[in-house]
């Protein structure tokens, strides 16, 4: 019983420790999935505001052909001037320059609101694109660093989970089982001590002959209270 006893103990010493790693790992995977989830945003952003820049640059072309053909118009429409020989006439040219005129007003205006406005998003995304490269490169170095990391950490899970299966194999099936099932249902805590006279793991006192019989270790003994299985210490 003191040899099942002492495997129990162990077995609770390495699958604590082995929490405390495999908490380690998952922490560190959780920090990779954060960096890349910020560099998600970040390209999100680069290729939302390289999304708006194109949209504005293909209107902006637009513009400036309109701008062109307006150009033209007025051009046109002066150049006739001097060949015309009756004032109604003359007077509707005049009405069709100044109609012209107006209109690639207008187009240079949207035109230079189009420039403000790319040049803004221009300044926006080039701030990005370099918060990108910066982040990128800060997080792929710390990534390379977790992922050397790891390499030492699963190495130790594995030799634990040998040394773990080892163990288990040492105690009878039924207190195999026992255990399995107090670690999943106590919060990785299976086995703990009795001390004066109360469960160490609900800290709930034990019954007096109940907490007296455990030092005789006829038999391994649960907390009434949690289930957890009991041990103590004698004393000096």
């Amino acid at each position: 019983m003191q040899k099942q006893l002492q495997l129990l103990r162990d077995l609770q010493e390495m699958d604590t420790e082995k929490n405390v790693v495999e908490t380690e790992r998952q922490a560190g995977l959780d920090e990779q999935q954060v960096l890349k989830a910020e560099l998600d945003r970040l390209q999100q952003m680069v290729d939302s505001l390289a999304g708006e820049i194109s949209v504005l640059k293909d209107e902006q072309a637009e513009l400036v052909s309109a701008k062109a053909l307006e150009q033209e118009n007025v051009e046109r429409s002066e150049g006739r001037l001097p060949q015309i020989k009756t004032q109604k006439e003359y007077v509707a040219v005049l009405k069709e320059v100044d109609t012209a005129k107006k209109l690639f007003k207008d187009l240079q205006t949207n035109i230079d609101a189009k420039d403000e406005i790319l040049s803004s998003l221009n300044a926006d995304k080039e701030e990005k694109d370099g918060e990108l490269t910066t982040n990128g490169e800060q997080a792929d170095a710390r990534c390379a660093e977790v992922d050397a990391s790891m390499v030492a950490v699963n190495k130790k899970l594995a030799v634990m989970e040998r040394q773990r299966g080892g163990l288990l194999e040492e105690l009878p099936k039924s207190l195999r089982k026992r255990y399995e099932l107090l670690m999943s249902r106590r919060a990785g805590l299976a086995i703990v001590e009795a001390r004066g006279g109360a469960c160490l793991g609900c800290h709930m006192h034990l019954p007096p002959q109940m907490f007296n019989s455990l030092f005789v270790l006829d038999e391994i003994q649960s907390c009434p209270h949690c289930s957890r299985l009991l041990f103590v210490t004698a004393p000096d």
